[in-house]
């Protein structure tokens, strides 16, 4: 997990070595992932920075790899993990809290003390009925005790002015840009679709948490289609999750060209052997499969959905969410017409030249950084919900 790092100025705040505290929870890979790119980068501008979250994180991430210190949250109740988090922010000149509930237990952690939070929102959490209603009540908590709200798609900032923030921005969020793979690619590429059993078979490859939110039900309606195909492709699934079992039955029981691989630490690897990405998500932010599917060039169907369009542009196939028959018509298109495949290719890849860069993240927080600290001293105000 390598993080480049650059010559970025570095802010007054930072040169005089500004404690920041990043708070991290057991959700999405994408927000680890950002988070252990994020302390590489503040760490060699001088920044003392320290990662509080589950050790199933570090031992994940490796943010201590980084020069960070980890505080681990993995106390048995909430206020347990309260307790060692107001001790890791003991003289932090503030604290960058990334998730809804991360964000809460931050804001909470800080009441009484005059340490700003910026909340970093990456992605929603949907729900009905009662947990709905308690789900925007954390989000207006959240909202309404940050000084700034960061959100990592145009959609999740509004979601966050809704909720009361009095101020919210879209950030950068990268990811590291995978390297590039040496000349014998090829010859691993092979060797991993052979060990998949798809040497004469086109391969699709989608991965992400086995839930609702990811929209397995739709992705295998549209393996259903595929079934007639020939040759007939396999779609693998990286990932583990709640729903794996009801998956499994359905692929067992209908007879789909499907295989759960459970959790997967090769998802580039797997996806530079693929014929096709997919991406079935009720929502996404900056999808973390989107982004390492266009760097790969490797061509992308993916739902309309969220931050998906403006990451993407047109650089994949979209689809409306839900609608099988698109998802499939889509796929089955690209595998029949490799010109249209070679051209998304590229197109992925001239997109990935726009996004922003770790540089660029990196320096767009410690700018926020600098203007947050420079406010609360020369204001000499309480922390912002407090």
């Amino acid at each position: 997990m390598s993080s480049t790092v650059s010559s970025t100025p570095v802010p007054p705040h930072a040169q005089s070595s500004l404690h920041a505290v990043q708070v991290l929870g057991a959700g999405s890979s994408g927000s680890g992932v950002h988070v252990r790119s994020l302390s590489a980068g503040l760490v060699a501008r001088g920044l003392r920075v320290t990662v509080c979250g589950p050790w199933s994180a570090e031992r994940g991430y490796g943010f201590t790899e980084t020069g960070a210190r980890f505080t681990g949250l993995d106390a048995l109740t909430d206020a347990g993990s309260m307790a060692s988090l107001r001790r890791a922010t003991l003289g932090a000149a503030l604290v960058h809290a990334h998730g809804l509930r991360s964000g809460l237990l931050a804001a909470v952690a800080l009441r009484g003390r005059n340490v700003p939070l910026i909340v970093t929102w990456h992605t929603r959490v949907d729900a009905e009925g009662a947990r709905a209603r308690l789900i925007r009540l954390m989000e207006r908590r959240v909202a309404r005790a940050a000084a700034i709200v960061l959100g990592a798609s145009s959609d999740l900032v509004d979601r966050a002015r809704a909720r009361g923030a009095r101020d919210a921005r879209l950030a950068p969020v990268a990811v590291p840009a995978p390297r590039r793979p040496p000349e014998t690619a090829d010859g691993r590429r092979q060797k991993a679709r052979a060990e998949l059993g798809v040497v004469e078979r086109p391969l699709l490859v989608t991965a992400g948490r086995l839930e609702a939110m990811a929209g397995h039900g739709p992705l295998l309606d549209a393996a259903r289609r595929w079934r007639v195909l020939d040759p007939r492709p396999l779609l693998v699934v990286a990932g583990e999750g709640p729903d794996r079992a009801v998956l499994q039955r359905r692929i067992d029981t209908e007879g789909l060209p499907v295989r759960l691989l459970g959790r997967r630490e090769d998802v580039p690897q797997l996806l530079s052997a693929a014929d096709v990405a997919v991406l079935s998500s009720r929502w996404e932010a900056r999808s973390l499969l989107a982004q390492e599917a266009l760097h790969a060039g490797v061509p992308l169907v993916a739902t309309a959905v969220g931050g998906v369009p403006e990451l993407v542009g047109e650089a994949a196939e979209l689809v409306p969410y839900g609608d099988p028959e698109a998802l499939a018509d889509a796929v089955t298109g690209l595998l029949t017409d490799p010109v249209r495949r070679v051209e998304l290719a590229a197109a992925g890849r001239a997109r990935t030249a726009d996004w922003p860069t770790e540089d660029d993240t990196v320096a767009h927080v410690l700018s926020v950084y600098d203007e947050l600290v420079q406010t609360f001293l020369r204001e000499g105000v309480d922390g912002p919900g407090r």
